[in-house]
């Protein structure tokens, strides 16, 4: 393929990737990795590398305008983060390990129930009920924020901190072993085992993801597997992507948010069960 052939589809895939990456919490992984690999002949090991880059990218482009507006939670993501940094680190390592199929076919399952449980809350706003959460309280993870979609401020509980954080290691885990930002796990895991609302779980997910890829980053560069002429209109594409994303967020209501994320969830899913079970999806 031309290089300038090859640098626009790059780009312009990589815009895509960083709006949908900053817009629901999932950094750009999910998408590059594909269109680099089955669309542009590159090799795996170069698309997850270009993939981690893409990630602390959008996690840059967009991490840095939610916490100004105060929608993301700094303390739940600064806490969280210590699972998924470690969790980061050792699937990196032990990627060589485990069998990529079967690893494809638990990840599946896994976004299988998470999207079926953020489907059955499509048309919860805000989360109300939420259970009591000594830690939380404790650590002040108990929040506030203005939304712009409802024009009003939103006060918001936070449950369910110690069974998050098992999850965050996993996701952390994977985020290692796949070279995504498993935003995919992140944000159910703080929207459904956290109860916090869908805009807060996206923004924090996009300021968790970086540290995440970072975590894992030097290992690839150090395997050789960032190579620059592939990683570099991905990290420009997705920067301006997620400027897109992060305004589309304010505006957006958390319903419908959710309910793009569950489409998107129902799509990587397909995919990640497709490749354990040795099935092409078109």
């Amino acid at each position: 393929m031309p290089p300038l052939e090859f640098f626009s589809i790059t780009l312009v895939s990589a815009i895509i990737a960083g709006a949908l990456g900053a817009l629901l919490g999932l950094g750009g992984g999910i998408i590059m990795v594909p269109v680099l690999t089955l669309l542009l002949g590159v090799d795996i090991r170069y698309a997850i590398g270009a993939s981690i880059v893409s990630v602390i990218a959008t996690s840059s482009g967009a991490a840095a305008t939610y916490v100004r507006d105060r929608i993301t939670n700094l303390r739940i993501g600064m806490f969280l983060e210590m699972a998924t940094t470690t969790g980061a680190i050792t699937g990196a390592y032990v990627g060589g390990l485990i069998s990529g199929r079967a690893l494809y076919i638990i990840f599946g399952v896994i976004l299988a129930y998470s999207g079926l449980m953020m489907f059955r809350k499509r048309h919860v706003e805000i989360p109300t009920s939420v259970p009591e959460s000594r830690l939380a309280t404790i650590l002040r993870m108990h929040g506030c924020y203005y939304d712009a979609a409802l024009k009003q401020y939103v006060r918001y509980r936070v449950a369910g901190v110690l069974p998050a954080l098992g999850l965050m290691y996993i996701a952390g885990v994977v985020s290692g072993l796949l070279g995504i930002g498993s935003g995919a796990l992140k944000v159910p895991a703080m929207d459904l085992a956290m109860h916090l609302p869908m805009k807060v779980s996206s923004a924090t997910s996009n300021f968790m993801i970086g540290v995440t890829a970072a975590a894992s980053a030097g290992i690839y560069f150090m395997r050789g597997d960032i190579q620059a002429i592939i990683a570099a209109p991905v990290a420009m594409g997705v920067l301006i992507g997620a400027t897109l994303g992060t305004r589309l967020l304010m505006h957006l209501r958390g319903t419908v948010i959710r309910q793009i994320f569950v489409l998107v969830l129902v799509i990587i899913c397909a995919e990640m069960l497709g490749r354990g079970l040795g099935i092409q999806i078109p």
